[in-house]
């Protein structure tokens, strides 16, 4: 496990509560708006960015993601604008790890990405659509770097498929708490409780939920019982709604600072 990413998890178990995590995906709305939101959700309680690698294919993605990544897209952002806004963000302090499919990654090359993310003060990968069967260059490629590999269980995985999964894991187990497309949800999903629960017995890695948070209650009643609380799409929407930049850094704040609330009120 990256130093870095133990150490977040660690302070927050310290302080008995869970780690927030917020999503953004790079060049959203542009690179360097992108850069001052991220800076804002760690500024305001925000403990580990997922910096988004825009893919033309989200098939995961739910529709505030898919605009969100369909603009980036259009305003030019590449792989290499990705690890740039990850060294950015680490620059100033964010322990930040990326959000990618596979294909992304692929194409960038393997050795290439994880090289140059480790040089651009990334701590981690999350790769929701590789299986631990087909990530062997990938598992190579994180070890000789130094990065940490995070793959996602959801409510169909069986036990042994649990197992197996967090085998090959590390930094931290994403658990999917819905099945289905990434969106925020007025509640958040009766089984992520049971998940992780499931999960525990296979590993002592930190289990953070993601999919459907976006209330300071919501992140609460997580934080119940997981290590960290995921937020995306929620932060997605205040951009996509607000009429220019500072009303977008502003409700981005307001945010931010309801869900650390929220992973305050109760221990994992």
């Amino acid at each position: 496990m990256n130093r870095r990413l133990a150490d977040v998890f660690a302070d927050a178990r310290s302080q008995d509560r869970a780690a927030l995590i917020g999503y953004l995906p790079a060049g959203f709305p542009d690179r360097d708006t992108c850069v001052d939101l991220i800076a804002t959700m760690i500024e305001c309680g925000v403990d580990v960015i997922e910096v988004g690698l825009p893919y033309s294919d989200p098939l995961m993605d739910g529709a505030a993601i898919q605009e969100a990544v369909e603009r980036a897209l259009i305003g030019g952002t590449t792989t290499d604008v990705v690890l740039d806004t990850v060294r950015r963000v680490s620059e100033a302090g964010a322990v930040a790890v990326v959000m990618s499919y596979w294909n992304p990654i692929e194409r960038y090359g393997v050795q290439r990405f994880a090289a140059e993310l480790a040089k651009a003060g990334g701590v981690g990968v999350i790769t929701p659509d590789l299986t631990p069967e087909e990530a062997g260059a990938w598992i190579e490629a994180t070890d000789d770097h130094g990065i940490d590999r995070i793959f996602l269980v959801a409510p169909s995985s069986s036990d042994a498929r649990i197992a197996t999964v967090v085998s090959a894991t590390s930094g931290f187990v994403y658990a999917a708490s819905t099945m289905g497309v990434t969106g925020a949800r007025s509640s958040v999903s009766s089984g992520a409780g049971d998940l992780v629960a499931r999960t525990r017995p296979h590993t002592n890695l930190p289990i953070a939920v993601g999919l459907g948070v976006s209330t300071g209650e919501q992140a609460a009643e997580v934080a119940k019982y997981a290590d960290g609380v995921i937020v995306g799409s929620a932060f997605i929407r205040l951009v996509l709604d607000a009429p220019d930049a500072t009303s977008a850094r502003d409700s981005v704040a307001e945010l931010t600072r309801e869900l650390a609330a929220g992973v305050r009120l109760c221990t994992p």
